[in-house]
């Protein structure tokens, strides 16, 4: 792990190089069952604990217009699936791992879903759904290209320069809570 991150600190690893070493160190050899019970803890958790009131909220609103939701995520599809299941999103995009049969290898098995890579998946999403309005949100700086793709890009909760950036592309800005 610790060459990768001095590769990234050095500028010359990316987001998604890091994530492998990362899984890899940490899960690699873990089986899909062991992968799967954890999840299977981890999510309801999540749902009932870790997310914002407002999110939730948001999520009720476009289900009350009837939209169709898209859970987009650089996570990786270890847990992202079953966050976007149990919050009864339509679709789940995610940064997918490699497998070795039952076990967990940790690779990134195509490109980590950020950045350049969520706008290319957006776009894709575009071509699926044709005249379909899109409310795109987002968190960090990196998901600003996205949120310009789409009709209404949401910046939520971002960091000072990432609101600053948004404001300048013309984006809404939102603190959820």
């Amino acid at each position: 792990m610790l060459p990768e991150l001095l590769r990234f600190a050095a500028g010359r690893a990316d987001h998604g190089t890091v994530k492998a070493a990362f899984i890899r160190a940490t899960l690699r050899g873990c089986t899909r069952a062991e992968l799967s019970a954890w999840t299977g803890r981890f999510v309801p958790r999540l749902i009932a604990h870790g997310l914002w009131p407002d999110a939730l909220a948001c999520l009720d609103a476009h289900r009350a217009r009837g939209d169709h939701l898209v859970l987009m995520s650089a996570s990786v599809d270890l847990y992202v699936p079953a966050i976007g299941s149990a919050l009864a999103f339509g679709e789940v995009l995610c940064t997918h791992v490699e497998w070795d049969g039952e076990r967990l290898d940790g690779a990134l098995a195509g490109p980590n879903l950020r950045g350049a890579a969520k706008a290319r998946a957006l776009h894709e999403l575009r071509e699926r759904h044709p005249g379909l309005r899109i409310t795109a949100y987002g968190n960090s700086a990196a998901d600003l290209g996205h949120l310009c793709l789409a009709d209404q890009g949401i910046l939520v909760n971002g960091s000072p320069r990432a609101r600053s950036a948004a404001a300048h592309l013309g984006l809404t800005c939102q603190r959820w809570r």
